[in-house]
């Protein structure tokens, strides 16, 4: 699990504007971490960061989704909504697992294995400069917009 302060993985893939993220090289950014798409927190999460995706851009900082949802299923979610951040598939799960954001969940005393809603903010440097889990969607992406000025 990927803690502030730490080091983030070696990780390259593809993002649903067409565009290719390299963790190694993608600093400052943010990575939110959230459970699928099209479904009502997911969505919200996503429009909030949208709202304000002209506010990071200018603070020089990329905005990244991640979930395991496959591409397509980003691609039309995006179309959708009218997103303006990308978003990654962690099909294969390397990603959630290098960040600990797959984690056993419960519902009605039902364990499953499930995407834990987190957010990191990465510094140039390629280290997590700060990091929310178990993250609440309203003003959520406000808070980052405010620690990712702060960088």
């Amino acid at each position: 699990m990927i803690d502030d302060g730490d080091k983030v993985p070696g990780w390259t893939g593809p993002l649903s504007d067409g565009t290719r993220l390299d963790l190694a090289v993608a600093g400052p950014l943010v990575l939110y971490f959230y459970p699928k798409d099209d479904t009502s927190g997911c969505t919200r999460e996503a429009q909030d960061f949208t709202a304000l995706a002209g506010e990071f851009a200018k603070a020089g900082v990329r905005v990244v989704g991640v979930s395991r949802d496959p591409m397509k299923k980003h691609e039309k979610f995006v179309e959708k909504y009218d997103l303006k951040v990308p978003l990654a598939a962690d099909e294969d799960g390397a990603l959630s697992d290098a960040f600990g954001t797959w984690t056993e969940k419960s519902m009605y005393g039902r364990k499953y294995m499930g995407m834990e809603r987190s957010t990191f903010l990465i510094g140039k440097d390629g280290r997590v400069a700060r990091s929310w889990r178990k993250v609440k969607v309203p003003g959520h992406a406000a808070e980052v917009l405010a620690a990712a000025k702060a960088l």
